[in-house]
């Protein structure tokens, strides 16, 4: 690992306990402009969600309906009822995005895709950069609001499922991950800077249980309105 990815997995409670953990559960809490944009104001807002740490799963209840979930394997997104009866699905869920812009509305499905590999690749974080084919390296600093960070660039292979192949983390001197820069290539390439904060620790992990995601302008500063997605958890825990 780089001398920076070391950094961050001792501030987050060791890789150790990270290969140890199996899944991080919470109560999620959505908003943002985006949801409206997109067709479901107030879609998975207030719902219980589950990620796995050493595959790409997040199940996430209830969908739309009570005695309904939806699960997204990477690959695969799928909704099923208490019994575990199959309600609807939508394989290759990527493909189904191609031509969109931010202004494209989503079917249920997929923004189940886009929910899930979004809280996939934030709660999986920092394991997840040790992912087979997962590419890292430190560049540059960057200085805003007075503070200064170290920045890892990451890219993800095609195997991983994420909003974008290459994204960008900014490292606090405490080694926290306090933002990230990437493109929404399932929403016309948006440009995002996304601040991460309330990281707490939970069962030896330390977990972020506040994102508040904003468009970012050519030279790489947020633009404060609108508030495109922010998300909160609660009730977080690590089994």
């Amino acid at each position: 690992m780089s001398d920076l990815l070391n950094t961050i997995f001792d501030a987050y409670g060791g890789r150790a306990r990270w290969a140890e953990a199996d899944q991080i559960s919470a109560r999620q809490f959505f908003g943002g402009a985006l949801w409206s944009m997109k067709g479901h104001p107030g879609a998975l807002d207030d719902v219980d969600v589950t990620v796995g740490l050493h595959r790409q799963y997040v199940r996430q209840e209830p969908f739309f309906e009570d005695g309904h979930h939806v699960t997204f394997t990477g690959d695969r997104v799928a909704v099923e009822d208490t019994e575990g009866n199959l309600v609807e699905e939508l394989l290759d869920p990527r493909a189904s995005f191609a031509g969109h812009d931010l202004m494209t509305p989503w079917s249920r499905l997929q923004l189940a895709y886009f929910s899930g590999s979004a809280m996939w690749t934030y709660l999986a974080e920092p394991l997840s950069l040790t992912f087979p084919g997962v590419r890292t390296e430190e560049i540059g600093t960057w200085t805003e609001d007075g503070e200064k960070f170290r920045r890892l660039h990451v890219v993800y292979p095609d195997s991983i499922a994420t909003l974008s192949t290459e994204q960008t983390l900014y490292v606090d001197d405490s080694g926290l991950i306090r933002r990230r820069d990437y493109s929404v290539a399932i929403a016309g390439d948006t440009p995002a800077a996304h601040y991460i904060s309330g990281h707490q620790e939970v069962s030896g992990l330390v977990v972020p249980t506040t994102r508040m995601i904003y468009s970012r302008d050519e030279s790489g500063h947020k633009v404060p309105e609108p508030l495109v997605v922010s998300v909160r958890l609660e009730n977080v825990t690590v089994s």
